[in-house]
């Protein structure tokens, strides 16, 4: 599991670390790993020309140290000092000790221009709102020019606990963050600026359930993951209920029951009028001509994919007592009271839209603050919420770490993609999972699923349903 503290929790464990360690020691363990992942992504470093953007702050010191070693490895180092009054003092003597020359703001396009490595330490972990004029002009500068660029702990301007970006930022191709991941890291928009990630240990003691965030891991979804025994039938396997599609959208059904047969349901009722269509492509299917209530014995619903305006299959469904899934038109249909009522477990997966309309703001302001938007949600319906998006985002009501679900690919964006993973979810909701690890599991064979069909290439919604069996099996290893 990787797992994402908050700025304070984080700058806690650092005071505690301090503490205990010589003046200065923990700022050159960083600074070491930081020069380190610059001499990889250069692979080498005599002769290069590297430029450091140094902020006043611990990072700008962060950068200082590194440059210094960099320096003494051959590297032609330049510092550029936002705050030569308040730059790390130390730090400074250090490299040009090393033989590194330090300019000014306005004297570093040259360098910039040059430089075959950049090292974003303006800003550290406790900024807010966007870089200020002075260093949203050299954010701008580098943007401009061909060298690489690696941020310290956390790209400038991006905000670490909330993943937002209110204003310029240095975009990295590479971040070194040190002790623990920080929430921006991981969810978009920040995630995006981040580029690659390379986590550095320093020794930090973290609390053990005091993340703010934390992304399965294959070993993660594959203990999760429920595989039958030899006493297993079809209903110990889960009987998933699913009420979707319409004479509209009679594909909806199509595909949320093939995510639901090709993610290990022992069986699946369809009700909904496109149970010729459904029987045509899945011959297995338990297809009902009556409403929810008429279907039969389920261990979890999915309801609305495709759904048109049929409330009172939603309102049946809502007043089972098995957990149910919420998605596309269900999410509209669905009476806010009724879900709040429930006491059975409510997963609602929405995309962004679908969220902002719920919510009553634009979808603008949920894909700029994901992370606040989807703890808003869960705990406005009290269900849990998987928010779909380029970061896929999983919240319970109750609080605690958010899940952020790291596999997927722009393929995915496809009609149909989502009632595939309605009914995948569903399945693991009628296995017995919590809301919060379908919603998450789903989610990680869902992006796999979409990576192993796409290949690079377009793919379709049912590709990726069919594609699910060889995730299966790559996660169980």
């Amino acid at each position: 599991m990787r797992t994402a503290y908050s700025v304070e929790t984080v700058r806690s464990a650092e005071r505690v670390l301090m503490a205990r360690l010589p003046d200065g020691a923990l700022m050159q363990r960083a600074a070491a790993g930081l020069a380190a992942a610059c001499a990889d992504l250069l692979g080498r470093v005599y002769g290069r020309r590297i430029v450091l953007l140094v902020g006043s702050g611990d990072n700008g010191g962060d950068a200082l140290y590194a440059g210094a070693r960099l320096a003494r490895r051959g590297a032609g180092v330049t510092a550029v000092l936002l705050a030569p009054a308040r730059t790390h003092a130390r730090g400074l003597d250090a490299l040009r000790r090393a033989g590194g020359r330090s300019v000014a703001p306005g004297d570093a396009g040259p360098a910039i221009r040059r430089a075959d490595l950049v090292l974003d330490g303006i800003v550290g972990i406790g900024g807010r709102g966007g870089l200020r004029e002075d260093a949203a002009a050299l954010a701008e500068l580098v943007a401009g020019a061909p060298a690489a660029v690696v941020a310290v702990d956390l790209p400038s301007g991006v905000e670490a606990d909330s993943g937002e970006v209110r204003g310029a930022a240095v975009r990295a191709d590479l971040t070194v963050t040190f002790g623990a991941h920080k929430p921006g890291l991981l969810i978009d928009p920040a995630r995006e600026y981040a580029g690659s990630v390379r986590f550095v240990d320093i020794g930090l003691e973290l609390p053990p359930g005091g993340a703010e965030a934390e992304a399965l891991q294959h070993a993660d979804v594959a203990a999760l993951l429920p595989v039958p025994g030899a006493a297993s039938d079809k209903y110990r396997r889960g009987v998933v209920g699913v009420a979707a599609g319409s004479a509209r959208y009679p594909g909806a059904a199509v595909l949320a029951v093939a995510g639901a047969l090709r993610g290990g349901a022992g069986a699946v009722r369809y009700v909904g009028p496109a149970g010729p269509a459904v029987l045509a492509r899945f011959p297995e299917t338990l297809v009902s001509a009556g409403g929810p209530s008429a279907a039969g014995r389920v261990q979890a619903w999915v309801a609305g994919p495709g759904a048109g305006d049929d409330s009172a299959a939603v309102a049946q469904v809502l007043g089972t007592d098995v957990p149910v899934l919420l998605d596309a038109d269900g999410l509209r249909l669905a009476d806010p009271d009724a879900v709040r009522a429930r006491t059975a477990p409510t997963l609602m997966t929405p995309h962004a839209g679908e969220a902002a309309a719920l919510l009553g703001v634009a979808r603008e302001e949920v894909e700029a603050a994901r992370l606040a938007w989807v703890r808003e949600l869960a705990a406005r319906y009290g269900a849990t919420v998987l928010l779909k998006g380029s970061t896929t985002l999983v919240a319970g009501p109750d609080g605690g770490p958010v899940r952020v679900n790291p596999t997927g690919t722009p393929w995915l964006a496809t009609a149909g993609s989502g009632d595939v993973l309605s009914g995948l979810a569903g399945s693991l909701l009628a296995a017995g999972l919590s809301a919060l690890d379908a919603g998450s599991v789903a989610a990680y064979l869902h992006g796999l699923a979409g990576r192993f069909a796409a290949q690079g290439a377009p793919v379709g919604a049912y590709d990726v349903a069919e594609a699910l069996p060889g995730v299966w099996r790559d996660v169980r290893g």
